[in-house]
């Protein structure tokens, strides 16, 4: 569907295209025609076209976790305040963070925009004092919107972005081989919203998420008691949820302003299927435990609410400080449930357990001139991982988020850059997670407990665009 649409819209752009090249190129003509296809609805609707086949290009690469496995870099700007928008926005990634202040935006606004960001991993090993990396990964996380006032009550928008992603990818021979080499999720949103002005300072939203997910969960089998070389196990699996996003916006004076916003839960049933690449030599009653097989999973994403207060009184700054609760107690266990018995079983279980963690971030903006603005924010946020199912597969922990960036305006045109510094609290592993996550005995040499230490570099690029 998605594939029809942008393709459809992109023959309509090109026929739009050949009429203004094929005309006079005089000044006078040039900007007549411009305007033109600016102004038309249909016009318009190619210009979004091409943002989102740009957006899908980004889309391809992987995403980074967060908290947890969830995503919020949705927007160089708010980046650059520490995501410390819900209760002021100029931006239209208001889509993601408060909906309710979209009424705040003048027009028909569009915004593309990704963040650059490379990750490093390394863990030291408490059995042998061996030290492993990920390397430094880089990803590219990335957002689309575009808000549109109808009147002065009533906006409307959508939202294109990635809310949750994960990629870990270690060694295949590195010592938690067997919990896993690489694991990645992808998730895709579309985020269709509408707010109304209840009260001339009083705003509320609504709106829906479609979610697509794809995962893929690799690891090691140790076939070292049979006198074998490891073997490799995959799963990888695709599937869909549906839920809604709301936020409201209240303007109490000309100085202060707040504001808060919900995303339900989003329960994603997963079809996939389990391979094993099995090395050679292997007898066939032992290959016979090891069938390709369908398989099926499902998890439940968290739902999440956010509250801000905004302080305007001052000449040329805006600070707003916020609060975020994530509700990480939806992931339970990761459960696999095949179709054929594998090993003598017809599912696989982990237990994960994850709590519902908090997250403080406070943020500011300095306007220079119209045209100039700078950005700087800080952000603390607890991990959901517990201690007893803490392994390599999301080695989360406590982070901190510094930031700092800049708002650039030119006309109808608005650029935003900002650069922050992910800095996760060092997070010892020390517990029976190893080559047999059930069994609830410890082996040392497989466990990969020991120390792990990871940091981030984000740079956050937007352009936004007012029609």
């Amino acid at each position: 569907m998605f594939v029809a649409f942008v393709t459809v819209s992109c023959h309509v752009l090109s026929d739009e295209t050949d009429k203004i090249i094929s005309a006079p190129m005089n000044k006078e003509n040039i900007k007549f025609k411009l305007g033109k296809v600016i102004m038309n609805k249909s016009s318009l609707r190619n210009v979004i076209a091409t943002c989102i086949v740009l957006f899908f290009v980004f889309y391809a690469t992987k995403n980074v976790l967060s908290s947890g496995f969830a995503i919020f870099t949705h927007g160089a700007s708010a980046l650059g305040q520490a995501n410390s928008v819900i209760a002021h926005t100029d931006n239209p990634n208001t889509i993601f963070f408060n909906p309710a202040l979209m009424n705040e935006l003048e027009e028909t606004q569009i915004e593309l925009g990704t963040t650059i960001l490379f990750l490093s991993r390394e863990f030291e090993s408490d059995a042998t004092g061996r030290s492993f990396d990920t390397g430094n990964d880089i990803f590219y996380p990335s957002t689309f919107f575009i808000t549109h006032a109808f009147n002065n009550k009533v906006s409307a928008g959508v939202g294109f972005f990635n809310s949750f992603g994960l990629e870990t990818k270690w060694e295949d021979d590195w010592e938690g081989r067997y919990i896993t080499t690489d694991t990645e999720l992808q998730t895709f949103t579309i985020n269709p919203v509408v707010s109304y002005k209840i009260l001339p300072n009083v705003a509320f939203a609504i709106g829906v998420d479609f979610l697509q997910l794809d995962a893929t969960l690799e690891s090691r089998m140790n076939f070292s008691g049979f006198g074998l070389p490891d073997a490799k196990r995959e799963f990888e699996g695709d599937g869909y949820g549906v839920g809604y996003n709301a936020g409201v916006y209240y303007d109490v004076n000309k100085h202060f302003s707040v504001g808060a916003s919900y995303r339900s839960k989003i329960k994603v049933d997963i079809d996939g299927d389990t391979d094993f690449n099995l090395p050679r030599g292997t007898p066939s009653p032992l290959r016979t435990l090891f069938p390709s097989t369908d398989g099926k999973a499902d998890i439940t994403l968290p739902q999440q609410v956010y509250t801000g207060i905004c302080y305007k009184g001052f000449e040329s700054f805006t600070l707003e400080g916020g609060l975020r609760w994530e509700g990480w107690s939806s992931y339970d266990e990761l459960r696999i449930d095949f179709d054929k018995s594998i090993a003598g079983s017809k599912a696989s279980v982990t237990d994960k357990d994850w709590k519902g963690t908090y997250t403080l971030n406070i943020g500011t903006k300095y306007r220079l001139n119209d045209s100039v603005s700078l950005l700087a924010g800080y952000m603390y946020g607890g991990n959901p991982v517990p201690d007893n199912t803490f392994d390599p597969i999301v080695a989360d922990s406590n982070i901190h988020i510094f930031t700092f960036g800049s708002s650039i305006k030119y006309q109808r045109l608005k650029f935003d850059i900002t650069y922050a510094y992910q800095k996760l609290e060092g997070r010892n592993k020390n517990n029976a997670i190893d080559d047999d996550v059930s069994d609830g005995f410890l082996n040392a040499a497989t466990s990969a407990n020991g120390e792990y230490d990871s940091d981030l570099h984000m740079i956050g690029f937007s352009l936004t665009y007012k029609f």
